[in-house]
This record gives C-alpha cells, structure tokens and sequence, in this order.
C-alpha cells in the first residue's frame, strides 16, 4: 500500500500539539540487565544499556522502544531525531552483537530491554499501557520477534499482548540472514523456523505496522516476505496488520516512515480508554 508522503507528514505533524512546548530530558546508558548479570559479565556491561528520552511535565505519556540496524552484527543506539519533541518517549537499545553471541542471545536482550520499559516506565511519568515497539532492518526484526513470539517476554512474566503496537522497519519476517549465516546458510536461501516472525503469526497479537521501502529498490525479497507475513497474519485472524511501501525509497527508507509510526502512536493513543 503506497500512501502520499505530505499527507502522512501533516497527520503526523499534528500529533500531541503542546509536545514541543514541553522540556524533555535524555537519561544514558541505563543497563537493563540485574546488577549481578552487568558485573559478571563485561559484555552485557557494555552492550546491555538503553538511554531513556522522556517529557518532563506531561503524565501517561506513550512510549516508544527503537532498535538500531545493522544486520544483528553491528551498529548503536540513537534516539531518532523525527521523535523528539513529539509528546513520546523514545527508548534506545543496544543489543549484544554477532560474532560474539549468537541467536537468540540479541532476542533475549531485546526483550529484557523491553521488559525494562514495561516495568520502570510509570516511574518517569509513562503510561506502561502505551509502550510501543519499533526498529529499523536488524531493529525491525527485534520488533517482531519481541511482540509475535511470546516465550522471549514470558521470560520476564510479561505478556507481549501488552505492547500497544509492533512498527517494524524493513525487517525480515523470514528467519534473520545473520542467524542462517550462524548456521552456514546462504543468505538467498530463505529459512522459516521459529526464529522466524513468519513461524509465530497469531490472531491474538498487537496492532502490527508493517514498513518497507520499495519492493524495486529493498534488499533482496524484503517487501515480499513482509507482504506474505501480512497475507499470513490476515489468513489467521488478526484484525490490525497494515503494510506500507515507501515508494522511490530503498532499504533506509526512515525519513518517509517515521511520520507513519507517530501516526500508529496517535490512532492507538486515540482508541485506549481514558483512565
């Protein structure tokens, strides 16, 4: 589905509209791990942290957990700049990395990270009923398998059907590149197992977002596996699984779909009940 950039931008623009008359604080370098994991481990000590970037005077305000790209072997956290000032937390995660772990060891923290965000949010002001979940390409893949493969957060006695909404980025739906390089896999052999957003489609999930860049520009088979996981997701149930093609942009295709994921946050703002 190909939608007009300026209308996406303007609905987006208008989001929250006193956010930008508000202060905003960034808090770096949290670890989302125990204390005992972050001593005894010097990996998890540098890798395992999240920076948190909250408004200051505004309560029950939603959240949005971002995970970096870099194909699960690279890359570090940023808060993107089309977030801030938009009445939204933003929670940046980093994630331990290829070859140093292998799978799921980058899941794992992906949902101990969301956890985090689950359980300490309310304490900085945030609505824990209003935290999303989003990524881009690596990032993306995170997203989905945090939010459609329940056992990651039932770890942390957290029902991922709390995460308000699932926005990927450009991300595989088939089993990761990086983890069938872990397996001596060619990259163009496609691989459905159960790391693997396709395994897990389910008509119970939360609201899914499903972003691309154009199907003629993507990396090899990205906008087709995310229309199949969308086909897939329609055929069991789900009620709330919507796919956007940016058109004329490739695999960095942020600047287009940021707008797309503020508007995800305010239709799913709008529809929660008022406490």
């Amino acid at each position: 589905m190909k939608q007009p950039i300026l209308t996406i931008l303007f609905a987006a623009s208008c989001f929250l509209t006193n956010a930008q008359q508000t202060d905003y604080i960034t808090k770096l370098n949290i670890n989302y791990y125990s204390d005992t994991d972050t001593v005894t481990d010097e990996y998890i000590k540098e890798r395992c942290v999240l920076d948190l970037y909250h408004p200051v005077d505004i309560e029950g305000f939603p959240t949005v957990v971002w995970f970096h790209g870099g194909g699960l072997t690279g890359g570090n956290k940023f808060i993107p700049e089309a977030l801030k000032e938009k009445g939204v937390a933003v929670v940046a995660v980093n994630y331990r990395l290829y070859p140093k772990i292998k799978a799921p060891v980058y899941i794992e923290d992906a949902a101990a990270a969301v956890a985090w965000v689950f359980n300490h949010i309310e304490e900085f002001g945030g609505d824990p009923d209003l935290v999303f979940v989003s990524g881009h390409s690596a990032g993306g893949y995170l997203t989905s398998m945090v939010g459609l493969d329940q056992r990651w957060l039932n770890r942390h006695d957290i029902n991922a059907n709390r995460i308000a909404g699932l926005t990927p980025f450009s991300g595989h739906t088939i089993t990761h590149f990086t983890v069938r390089t872990e397996r001596g896999i060619e990259g163009t052999q496609p691989v459905v197992d159960d790391l693997a957003p396709l395994f897990h489609v389910r008509k119970d999930a939360p609201p899914l977002l499903l972003i691309t860049g154009d199907r003629e520009m993507e990396m090899l088979g990205r906008y087709e596996e995310n229309a199949y996981l969308m086909r897939m997701m329609k055929v069991v149930g789900h009620p709330d699984t919507r796919l956007y093609e940016m058109d004329g942009y490739g695999h960095n295709m942020l600047t287009p779909a940021f707008p797309l994921l503020l508007r995800e946050v305010q239709r799913i703002v709008a529809l929660s009940p008022i406490p």
